[in-house]
């Protein structure tokens, strides 16, 4: 666990690397304590956040998008919370016992005295979310450094460029990149390797896993 982001309103822990898959999990914590802890995808080795947080009231759960692999804790930390769970509310295949509240594009909740926007980035998934807090964005499989996440078909890559492009690329420049994998990166460097990738012609067929420099 480490702290990845602070600034004068909130905080933002990282448990990285987790389970099989390799997920992140990320903590948002009001700076002056209080309520609004968000708990942002749930993945296998959940038990690592659990114990990091203690006793810390946790006022919700955010799942980015359906994929299994952001799930497998969910089991294990239902057990431990009975905060609500949310999800994007074009998101399919969500199991409908787990009782997934909506979250809606351009909604936001209180983390303390920040408020943390819900950005639709359909593409991974139809239903896939960012969380924009402050100057971080919590990406889930939407934007990694070097590229974006992986796409079934060029039809779903192209919506998802859609997405980084027109509501990822436009925040500031300084805005830090939070993915559900991997290391961090800024919305500027990614504006740099987009570029890159833009300058070139493509296969009509690309789809699967793009890198924004190599593809």
């Amino acid at each position: 666990m480490a702290q990845i982001y602070s600034d004068d309103q909130i905080s933002i822990e990282a448990h990285m690397n987790l389970g099989r898959m390799g997920n992140n999990c990320y903590v948002i914590h009001p700076a002056a304590g209080g309520a609004g802890v968000t708990i942002v995808d749930a993945p296998e080795g959940i038990e690592a956040v659990i114990e990091a947080l203690g006793d810390t009231p946790i006022e919700r759960i955010v799942v980015t998008h359906s994929h299994f692999d952001h799930w497998l804790g969910f089991d294990t930390l239902r057990a431990h919370t009975g905060a609500p769970v949310l999800a994007g509310a074009e998101e399919t295949n969500l199991e409908a016992s787990r009782n997934i509240q909506p979250l809606r594009d351009g909604e936001t909740f209180a983390v303390g005295d920040a408020r943390v926007q819900v950005i639709h980035t359909p593409g991974h998934t139809p239903g896939s979310i960012c969380l924009l807090a402050n100057r971080a964005v919590l990406t889930g499989d939407t934007l990694f450094p070097g590229g974006p996440g992986r796409t079934r078909t060029p039809a779903d890559l192209a919506t998802e460029i859609e997405s980084i492009t027109t509501r990822l690329h436009t925040l500031k420049p300084e805005t830090l990149v939070l993915p559900g994998h991997g290391d961090t990166t800024t919305i500027e460097a990614s504006r740099a390797e987009y570029a890159v990738f833009a300058a070139k012609d493509h296969p009509a067929d690309l789809a699967g896993d793009v890198l924004w420099l190599e593809s």
